[in-house]
């Protein structure tokens, strides 16, 4: 094992202690199939698209949840390192001892990520902070970190963009819905980070019509990027 990985290791180790002593503010869950899946409403606020931010005035939800961003690697730590989306968005990734990693689709190890590296990251999201289920070195096709003309990147204290494409499900209410985890999740992360690259996404919510709403923040459009139930973005706003 190299050194970076054990000191990792040794951090890690000291983490987990920690946060046991802690506490989530999780309001209620709901089961839909999965252990993990849970819905929890929150009454904090920040500016639209902000690190904290439910965006756009939808309803923000309180503790982590699966998520994932995409970007390039900025600088590397003991513990993980950090990456800077296409839109200029800064994202903590945390490692662990059950992180995987992949270099296109090839198995790799944490040695494969190198400053100026394409990384896709699958994790659990707290604000821009993100441990890191599965990284992705160079992914095929690497469409999450490109520019895109349709993304509106963060600014502090700007209004959030109102901007409606594509078929957003009738029966949509910001909130709504049951938060899902797992394969579930990731593939729903995907679709929405390649289809609108530069964002953090922070949870992934099954709505009652069987899509998926993929939350995004650090960036002032899009905050929800509708997905369907083949994982083919369908819309957002």
């Amino acid at each position: 094992m190299s050194s970076r990985k054990l000191t990792r290791s040794i951090i890690v180790g000291a983490a987990a202690i920690a946060v046991a002593g802690g506490s989530y503010g999780i309001v209620s869950a709901t089961s839909s199939g999965s252990p993990a899946a849970a819905s929890a409403t929150s009454s904090s606020s920040s500016t639209a698209g902000g690190p904290a931010s439910g965006g756009g005035g939808s309803n923000a939800r309180s503790g982590p949840a699966a998520g994932g961003s995409a970007g390039t690697v900025s600088s590397l730590s003991t513990s993980g390192f950090t990456l800077t989306t296409s839109a200029g968005q800064k994202v903590t990734v945390k490692e662990a001892s059950s992180t995987t990693y992949e270099k296109g689709t090839s198995p790799a190890s944490a040695s494969a990520i190198t400053t100026g590296e394409s990384v896709l990251v699958l994790g659990t999201t707290s604000s821009t902070t993100i441990t890191a289920a599965q990284v992705t070195v160079e992914p095929a096709g690497n469409p999450y970190t490109a520019s895109s003309a349709a993304v509106v990147p963060f600014q502090q204290g700007a209004p959030s963009t109102s901007k409606t494409v594509g078929q957003i499900p009738a029966d949509y209410s910001q909130g709504s819905g049951t938060i899902v985890s797992g394969t579930t999740a990731n593939k729903a992360t995907e679709a929405a980070l390649a289809a609108y690259p530069g964002g953090v996404v922070d949870r992934v919510v099954q709505l009652s019509n069987g899509d998926y709403e993929v939350h995004t923040i650090g960036v002032n459009w899009p905050h929800h990027v509708f997905v369907n139930q083949d994982f083919k973005v369908i819309g957002a706003e």
